[in-house]
């Protein structure tokens, strides 16, 4: 199957080792994978803050920097839920309704994809230790991902999977809130990262970057027992190189 592959602005500059393990995943799945180095942003940013003109032209750039005939997967529900929810505030009823209901159509993120579209689950992957998975409110809410990370998670060689209290409440990122609302943001981190530990977790697991780099500085930030994984580099750990 090809596919092309999204690569988030966010993931692009911060977590690039996620974008690779992303592709090695993809292949190990019986996949090729296409990438289209002109690809930017999905417009998200601009959109949440109400910039909804500026956030048009850079989804008509998505839309033009993606095939309509491939599926396109992404490491990150926040993104792929932009393109699925979103654009149909941008694009409803405009010259490029039929290009956007396609590519809304054909993007997927990655969980949903291997487990949804593939129908695999296991990939070899290992990892020693305990781990929680957190449900971002993107993928929750926006892209209605539970169980597949979870299905992909019980099959890591090693890896105790275990349910912490309010998995599906926010971190408390939400992109420019943890700007605006820096107290509230640390205290939702602070809740979350207590939540994992008091579960014996090692690990916090989830789909989206954006998350992960929030509850990571919270724990840097108070040297604590435990740390952050993207989905992704869960799934490619222990195989190659990662």
């Amino acid at each position: 199957m090809q596919v092309d592959l999204f690569i988030p602005c966010f993931i692009d500059q911060l977590y690039p080792s996620t974008a690779f393990n992303t592709i090695k995943v993809l292949e190990k799945a019986g996949c090729k994978v296409s990438y289209n180095p002109e690809q930017t942003c999905c417009g998200q940013p601009a959109y949440n803050a109400g910039f909804w003109d500026e956030a048009k032209i850079i989804g008509s750039k998505f839309l033009d920097d993606f095939s309509q005939a491939k599926y396109i997967v992404s490491p990150s529900a926040s993104c792929t839920g932009m393109v699925k929810n979103a654009y149909n505030d941008l694009f409803t009823n405009s010259m490029v309704h039929n290009q956007c209901r396609t590519i809304q159509s054909n993007i997927h993120e990655l969980s949903e994809f291997l487990v949804n579209i593939l129908k695999k689950d296991y990939f070899g992957a290992e990892l020693e230790g305990k781990a929680v998975y957190h449900d971002s409110c993107s993928a929750l809410r926006e892209c209605r991902i539970k169980d597949e990370p979870r299905q992909l998670l019980a099959n890591v060689d090693g890896l105790e999977l275990l349910e912490m209290r309010d998995t599906d409440v926010c971190c408390g990122f939400g992109g420019t809130f943890a700007v605006k609302f820096s107290g509230i943001s640390s205290a939702m981190a602070e809740q979350k990262v207590n939540n994992a530990l008091a579960v014996g977790a090692e690990y916090i697991i989830s789909t989206d970057a954006s998350c992960l780099l929030h509850l990571q500085a919270y724990i840097d930030k108070q040297n604590l027992p435990i740390k952050t994984m993207h989905l992704a580099d869960v799934l490619a750990h222990g195989w190659g190189n990662v």
